[in-house]
Formats: structure tokens, C-alpha cells, sequence
């Protein structure tokens, strides 16, 4: 499902604080919601997406640059869950017109890896299902 940004960090509780470029928000439930690159990700193992990423990478400082790295203090010192949203890729990147709009992960939960001030990973990963175990009766 493709969604306007405003849209998809409401999906997860949050708000940006640019409704056109927000990269970060704190949901009502305390998570942190990311607005990610495609082009950032990678598998470094199975079952794990990573997000990698600077903050310097953007030529211009922002409010919202200065934001989001509030946002990943945040994160890593309070060992917050983050959740993905997904930017699409430019249409010159895409291969040809834009992909659409922005999608929604609610699968798949993340985590600070490393955060210095610049520099930051995130790992996201599925929630292992709920297994209910029954003892068994003698």
C-alpha cells in the first residue's frame, strides 16, 4: 500500500514535523519513526534488513536533520523500537516515473545498532510469533 507521508507516519501513531521531507517522529506509543532511503539498505544476515545511513549525507542542515538525530539519542539511549517507513526512489533512480508513494513496514520492528553522532545503522527485524505452550496433562 503506497500512502502520502503524513499518512504513513499516522499508520504508526506518529506526526512529522514536515509534512513534505519529514525524516523522524516519536509515536504515541514511544516509538520512533523513521522515513527511510531505499537506497540505504542492506542484508547483512538473514532475517535482517539494515538501514545505514549519515546525517551529514544531506548537503544542508535542517531542522529536520537536527530532528532525527534527537530522534536516534533517544532510540539508542532509551532502547526504543523504531518503525519503517519507505521513501520511494526518485524517478531518475527508479528506472523511470516515481514509484509511487511512501509504504509502510508494521512487519518488521528496528533497533539501534550503532548511532555517533553521524553515523547510524539500524537492524530491523520480524517479532518472533507468540507461541503459546500447553503442558501437557498426565
Amino acid at each position: 500500500m503506497t500512502l502520502s507521508l503524513v499518512d504513513a507516519f499516522r499508520t504508526f501513531g506518529a506526526k512529522p514535523s514536515n509534512r513534505m521531507r519529514g525524516l523522524s517522529a516519536i509515536a504515541a506509543d514511544g516509538a520512533m519513526v523513521l522515513n527511510c532511503s531505499q537506497a540505504c539498505f542492506g542484508h547483512p544476515s538473514r532475517g535482517v534488513l539494515r538501514y545505514e545511513d549519515r546525517l551529514s549525507r544531506q548537503a544542508t542542515e535542517s531542522k529536520d536533520h537536527e530532528l532525527l538525530g534527537q530522534h536516534l539519542t533517544l532510540a539508542r539511549d532509551g532502547a526504543l523500537p523504531i518503525r519503517m517507513i519507505v521513501t520511494p526512489l526518485p524517478a531518475e533512480k527508479s528506472g523511470g516515473g516515481s514509484r509511487g508513494g511512501f509504504r509502510v513496514r508494521p512487519d518488521l520492528t528496528g533497533k539501534v545498532v550503532k548511532f555517533d553522532g553521524d553515523h547510524f545503522i539500524i537492524d530491523f527485524t520480524r517479532p518472533e510469533p507468540f507461541e503459546a505452550t500447553v503442558a501437557g496433562r498426565r
